[in-house]
């Protein structure tokens, strides 16, 4: 057992993640050295902030009655040990460098070379814009890049919608049931746990809009090990074409967003592996149940009630466990996608539209691709993306303001209107559920008009 807890204690250790980044050329910069006659206090101070800001939870600071800063914390509180000694602090303020900027033999920080650049977006709490770093692989920064966006909200609304309207609408409304309910497991495991991010240094930052969220486990490793295994489960035997290559291009997928959150410097290596085996974990309990609760949705007359309730709760639950992030409303409106496409498929089966492929209709082949083909599909993802963004700020337009109305809360800084509950909440659920709505009912509802026109 103290074995194994070496080991995971080591799979944790942010300086495995800066070794990862160095081998992939990525090191931090220099910035102005914190002076060697500084105080106890002062270094103290500078550390509870740099850690302050790799935890999910924000932190402030106030004056004790010595005078002294005190950590306060506006969330769950998390303590690492190794700041409690105040010589240790000072020692180790003066030894790191600054984001994981590289050292010579000596000690000393050195420049190195490539092209120098900040993290593309801001803390999506704080606002902060992180440090500059240095590429020296452009290649594998690109790569790296392009993964992680492989389990952003972008990718999401772009992937989710395409596949619905241009390949298979019963793979695309199961795959979204999916990918719910393993992205509201993680959220919710990672505010209970409340694990922060890898520490900086020796870890360079390569990401920042994430950062002050919690980090075990990594729910890109989670999405990006269901999503493609889950699309190619689903898809084998309904769609001809080779098992090899539908298993070779899942692993790949997976592997390449799981590699990109340890290159982006925003998960250690056990959170990726921990969030690839939580994810085979859910998709072995839940892929079995997937035809009864797809079954349920579209001919069940209680599951209106019980698609618009049940994601409702369990947004409720979420919020409880840690005070407002940008985590707990990205969960109320992941489940406020589900929610809508749901409804979206019962109101579909009841009105007889898109129905499903009989058994004598599979499998299906896969078409000869053509211009006119890709011309057709990238013509419905465009002015599908374009009613979607429109409903979008229309609902968003329409539901805050009024939501602020209904709950007394001042709707003059909407950022600060929004991290209450009673704002957020309804907020996220409403507007992404008229989304999720609107991506298996009104699009493909406009796209029939339009093609009988």
């Amino acid at each position: 057992m103290v074995r194994v807890m070496e080991y995971l204690r080591y799979l944790q250790d942010p300086h495995l993640v800066a070794r990862f980044q160095l081998i992939c050329g990525i090191r931090g910069t220099l910035s102005e050295p914190v002076p060697a006659d500084s105080s106890t206090s002062d270094s103290c101070r500078s550390v509870d902030k740099a850690r302050s800001r790799n935890n999910g939870a924000l932190h402030h600071h106030t004056a004790g009655e010595t005078g002294n800063e005190q950590l306060t914390s506006m969330g769950v509180q998390r303590r690492i040990a190794d700041v409690t000694d105040p010589r240790n602090l000072k020692h180790d303020m003066e030894d790191a460098p600054p984001n994981g900027a590289a050292l010579s033999p000596g000690g000393e920080s050195v420049a190195v070379r490539g092209s120098t650049l900040k993290p593309l977006r801001r803390n999506s709490l704080t606002g902060e814009a992180g440090q500059e770093f240095v590429i020296e692989n452009r290649f594998l920064f690109y790569l790296f890049t392009f993964g992680t966006e492989l389990g952003n909200e972008l990718f999401y609304i772009i992937f989710f919608p395409f596949i619905m309207w241009n390949v298979d609408a019963f793979v695309s409304r199961r795959l979204i049931m999916v990918w719910v309910w393993v992205m509201y497991v993680g959220q919710c495991t990672k505010d209970v746990i409340g694990w922060p991010r890898p520490a900086s240094p020796p870890v360079v930052k390569v990401e920042m809009f994430y950062n002050s969220e919690y980090s075990m486990p990594s729910t890109h490793a989670m999405s990006g090990t269901a999503i493609p295994f889950s699309l190619f489960f689903m898809t084998h035997g309904r769609w001809e074409y080779p098992y090899t290559l539908g298993f070779s291009l899942a692993l790949c997928w997976c592997l390449l967003v799981c590699s990109s959150r340890i290159y982006m410097g925003m998960h250690s290596v056990l959170d990726v592996i921990a969030g690839i085996l939580y994810s085979i974990l859910i998709l072995f309990f839940f892929l079995p149940a997937l035809d009864m609760i797809d079954s349920f949705n579209l001919s069940s007359r209680y599951a209106p009630l019980v698609i618009v309730s049940i994601p409702l709760a369990l947004a409720l639950f979420s919020f409880t466990l840690d005070t407002w992030s940008t985590s707990r409303g990205d969960t109320a409106q992941i489940l406020g996608v589900g929610a809508g496409v749901a409804l979206a498929s019962h109101v579909n089966q009841l009105l007889g539209l898109m129905p499903d492929l009989t058994a004598d209709q599979l499998p299906l082949m896969v078409p000869t691709v053509s211009g006119g083909l890709v011309c057709s599909a990238i013509l419905r993802l465009v002015l599908g993306v374009i009613v979607l963004v429109a409903i979008r700020a229309l609902m968003k337009a329409i539901t805050i303001p009024l939501v602020c109305w209904l709950f007394r809360v001042p709707s003059s800084d909407l950022r600060k209107a929004r991290q209450h509950v009673e704002v957020e909440l309804p907020y996220r659920y409403i507007v992404y559920g008229t989304m999720g709505f609107s991506v298996l009912f009104l699009v493909p509802l406009l796209f029939a008009y339009v093609e009988n026109a």
